[in-house]
């Protein structure tokens, strides 16, 4: 009975390779190949099953009598240390007394065996519908792969369009578009702000003397100087040629606004290298606050720094001028602007 037994345990190593067989006092008799795989360090020969196994469903088996009772009922066990592993079990009984043959699977754990233990498909029996499910579930995971790469692309694709929608391309600086955006947002939410409009001074001189390259590299110059002057939080944008607009995050006080501007305006009157030439441009610069107006308008805002650019233009260029009482009529006032600069529009 013996080598006919052995036949036995051969054959079932073939049909189930997570088998075990065991005697009437539990003790090993036989253990599947992929068993030996998962328990390289464990020798099954002489081994109890309750030594390796705890049964978690039904509650109360705790003997081989109350093993071998539950014939044919689909079990819950689990391997004791290291990975503890949860299988599913059924048991059938061996004639003449000689046993019982236990049959293992994953159940629905079969994914995180796969990679606790390494498996492949050579250590499931080549009709076990766990391999068909581990192909869907290799083909599930390389498609949400390619789909998370997908929205990568396209998130960083519309990051990017909305980024060149809202940049202007020569100096990297927001756009008037951006502007919008921004003051839009923050006049919704009430937060408070100053805006200035800056405007270049005898930039026309450049582009007239030295040619449109040398104005391009005034404007990238002079983009730089102001990208670093701003805090994080705070916008500028070039809305015209050589028109710019900040907007100040939360800046109300005129002292630091005021020493900002004539920082800035200091700054971009320092001579500015072209290949063998020398370009000289200054910068006037007009200011208002949001909390000016109850209810603040965008579009009356922008013009209340417009008319305070145009002051600061029409007292002699090179300065900063707030936005206040009177300012309309000074910056009005027949003759203050060059003829080679065009006086704001009034609403």
């Amino acid at each position: 009975m013996k080598i006919e037994l052995d036949q036995f345990w051969s054959i079932a190593d073939q049909l189930s390779p997570m088998h075990l067989g065991i005697d009437h006092t539990g003790r090993i008799l036989s253990s599947g190949k992929t068993l030996n795989k998962m328990m390289s360090d464990t020798d099954f020969a002489q081994t109890n099953f309750f030594d390796l196994f705890q049964i978690l469903r039904p509650r109360g088996l705790k003997t081989v009598d109350d093993l071998m009772k539950a014939e044919g009922v689909k079990l819950h066990i689990q391997m004791r240390g290291g990975a503890e592993t949860r299988m599913k079990a059924v048991l059938a009984k061996l004639p003449n007394g000689y046993g019982a043959f236990l049959h293992l699977s994953f159940g629905i754990s079969v994914v995180e065996a796969v990679r606790d233990y390494k498996l492949t498909a050579a250590d499931f029996a080549v009709t076990d519908q766990t391999i068909e499910m581990l192909y869907l579930v290799e083909a599930k995971s390389a498609a949400m792969n390619a789909s998370r790469q997908l929205n990568s692309r396209l998130q960083g694709a519309k990051i990017a369009a909305e980024e060149q929608a809202f940049t202007d391309t020569l100096t990297g600086l927001k756009n008037r578009r951006a502007m919008d955006h921004v003051l839009d947002r923050l006049i919704s939410t009430g937060k408070e702000f100053s805006l200035m409009h800056l405007d270049l001074d005898l930039f026309k001189q450049v582009n007239d003397t030295l040619g449109h390259a040398a104005g391009d590299a005034v404007l990238q110059r002079v983009a730089a100087i102001m990208v670093d002057s701003i805090r994080e939080g705070d916008t500028v944008a070039r809305i015209g040629g050589d028109e710019f607009v900040f907007i100040f995050n939360g800046m109300l006080d005129r002292d630091r606004i005021k020493i900002l501007a004539d920082r800035l305006i200091r700054q971009i009157e320092e001579p500015i290298s072209f290949g063998k030439e020398i370009c000289r441009i200054s910068a006037s610069a007009g200011t208002t606050l949001s909390t000016c107006m109850m209810k603040p308008s965008a579009a009356v805002l922008l013009q209340q720094a417009d008319h305070a650019l145009y002051a600061a233009k029409g007292r002699g260029r090179a300065q900063h001028v707030f936005f206040g009482p009177g300012i309309e009529a000074e910056f009005s006032k027949p003759g203050v602007i060059a003829d080679n600069e065009q006086k704001p529009k009034t609403a």
